[in-house]
């Protein structure tokens, strides 16, 4: 039976979802058009999307965003915006050097990471997940250098193909790095959570980059802390990856598969 005017005024509306680690790029057009979908079909109902970083597999900056895929996805985003949905972005570590011309193509608001938002009576800490990898010690270095702002315009003023070329590598060595790290040097730190949580005053996070989808509970009662982990979209290779949390107006929080159905 179809719900009811009333009965489907009475249920809980969306107020935001979160979404991470699509690594989106042409050579997946399935995980694309997935992206897509769920912009149009789900997104679009909603009052708040935050886009938790590693949306596209690499991003060389702004003066890139011509690239005919990238426009695609700039477009896409953009009529979310256009639409009356509040577009939120956090980087990710594929994709730290989205700028301000980024954020006007999309009418998207570049947030801080961490960031702290109190949505539907919810105070939650949002970040994208590798500043909390802290066992990773090498990928730590690194990530302290590329995040400088004197670094960033260095890379940034050389020529396009040349950027392309150093992420290139940057790439295939991470790919290299990783084949020799344990899962737990990988994941993050269970110190480093309980700090973010600490310093954030918040009960709740959602984060991604680790790609290991789950609900974390920490404590019982008032004390407990709730910790959402995003997972990582593949709709092209193998098992078909996907999903996102979403928030509606009576603050609860739920998980979804790439399709939109729940997860318990």
């Amino acid at each position: 039976m179809t719900a009811s005017k009333s009965e489907q005024e009475a249920q809980p509306q969306t107020v935001a979802l979160f979404v991470s680690d699509l690594h989106l790029q042409a050579s997946l057009p399935r995980t694309t058009q997935a992206f897509f979908d769920f912009l149009q079909r789900h997104a679009m109902k909603s009052e708040r999307l935050y886009l938790l970083g590693d949306i596209f597999e690499y991003w060389a900056g702004d003066d890139d965003m011509a690239a005919p895929y990238n426009l695609q996805v700039v477009d896409a985003i953009r009529r979310v915006s256009d639409g009356g949905v509040q577009v939120f972005w956090i980087a990710g570590n594929r994709d730290f050097l989205v700028g301000a011309d980024f954020a006007r193509a999309t009418g998207a608001t570049i947030l801080p990471d961490p960031f702290v938002a109190t949505l539907a009576g919810q105070r939650l800490v949002l970040t994208h997940g590798d500043a909390q990898c802290i066992d990773d010690v090498a990928y730590m270095t690194f990530r302290e250098r590329v995040r400088q702002t004197d670094w960033q315009q260095q890379f940034l003023a050389l020529p396009l193909t040349q950027r392309k070329t150093i992420i290139d590598g940057m790439r295939s060595d991470s790919r290299v790095a990783q084949r020799t790290k344990s899962f737990e040097i990988m994941d993050v730190n269970t110190a480093a959570i309980a700090a973010l949580f600490d310093v954030s005053g918040s009960s709740l996070m959602i984060h991604g980059h680790t790609h290991r989808p789950a609900r974390h509970q920490y404590g019982k009662g008032k004390a407990s802390r709730v910790r959402y982990v995003l997972p990582d979209w593949d709709c092209d290779s193998g098992p078909v990856r996907g999903g996102w949390v979403a928030l509606d107006t009576e603050g609860s929080i739920t998980r979804r598969d790439v399709a939109g159905a729940e997860l318990l």
